[in-house]
């Protein structure tokens, strides 16, 4: 099984295999790969008659396995391209995975043949998934886990040559999340914006993507951490004003995360900053605020916090309690987290 790194440096060589199977719930990975053939894998010249974008509702394995089998014209290769593969209707029809299987293990050389099968997953168990594993460049791509968002955002950042700030790289990711394609937009927006010998702060972040310097999840969590009621409330306000910029669900998420962070803390007993940046993924920078948070809501506090906002979750999908607006949802929680 292949790694995105490794895939992207073969690709960047103009190194190509003749077969690639891509699946996974995170999209980002897949979606780069895929552009990256259909961008670079030939000439603008052959692409109108040597690249094929398929449509996996619209076809089947024989309607693919028709076009792969076809030889380039006036040209090296040909590109078949089949974006979201998990909707073709053969993956559980024997005859024709005896067909596909057939074809992945005689690959036609000038020929290179990518499936996108993304938010999915095939059972590993299958013959069908042991066969692609076997023949293909197979990518299993996976969600990253919160606490590497920062350090992908840090990579994603330095790879295209921006150097940005340790608050710029928090106030992103506790405001955009895990969202790599959203992210990697937002980034490339401040590279193209901000002087390539200037450094991206929270400045820019809130000039060039829109979210708040001073009223933001960020400073939400920053202030909870302190027990700050004042800022707290005006931070909220500002989010039940602006509900578009600050979604309720997104900024129950970040709280849940925030909260789970602290239980972490409590749980391995981490109260120096080199202890809390390992065990939550931070960098020591940001530790103290976690060190502060921790001693201000001890672990039964933190439990409890952790059950109110899942309750508030729920109230924000319409289950249980009778239905409350999001701002007075979050209001609610906010009282209640800090009391």
């Amino acid at each position: 099984m292949a790694e995105y790194v490794e895939i992207i440096k073969d690709l960047q060589k103009g190194k190509y295999s003749p077969l690639y199977f891509l699946q996974g719930e995170e999209p980002f990975f897949i979606d780069n790969i895929i552009e990256h053939i259909e961008l670079n894998a030939l000439d603008d010249t052959q692409k109108s008659f040597n690249q094929y974008v398929l449509y996996g509702k619209e076809i089947s394995f024989t309607d693919i396995l028709n076009v792969a089998r076809k030889y380039p014209m006036m040209g090296e290769r040909q590109v078949v391209i089949i974006k979201e593969a998990q909707e073709i209707r053969d993956w559980k029809k024997e005859e024709a995975q005896k067909f596909l299987t057939a074809y992945l293990e005689n690959p036609l050389a000038t020929t290179i043949l990518v499936f996108g099968h993304k938010y999915k997953t095939l059972d590993r168990r299958t013959k069908i998934a042991k066969t692609l594993e076997k023949h293909c460049v197979f990518l299993n791509s996976k969600k990253i886990y919160d606490d590497k968002v920062p350090g992908w955002v840090r990579s994603y950042a330095q790879a295209s040559g921006a150097n940005i700030s340790e608050k710029a790289i928090m106030i992103l990711t506790e405001n955009i999340g895990n969202n790599l394609q959203r992210l990697a937009n937002e980034l490339d927006k401040l590279r193209l914006n901000i002087p390539a010998d200037q450094q991206i702060d929270e400045v820019a972040v809130q000039k060039y993507v829109g979210i708040s310097k001073d009223y933001n999840t960020f400073e939400l969590q920053k202030a909870l951490s302190l027990r700050d009621e004042i800022k707290v409330f005006k931070i909220i306000t500002y989010f039940s004003a602006n509900p578009s910029s600050n979604p309720l669900i997104l900024v129950i998420a970040n709280l849940y995360a925030y909260f789970s962070k602290l239980l972490l803390i409590h749980h391995q007993n981490a109260f120096d900053q080199n202890s809390v940046a390992r065990a939550i993924g931070v960098n020591p920078f940001f530790a103290s605020e976690y060190i502060q948070a921790a001693r201000n809501y001890p672990a039964h506090v933190v439990i409890r916090n952790i059950e109110l906002i899942h309750q508030a979750d729920l109230q924000s999908k319409g289950i249980g309690s009778a239905s409350m607006k999001d701002g007075d949802i979050l209001k609610e929680l906010i009282f209640k987290l800090m009391h």
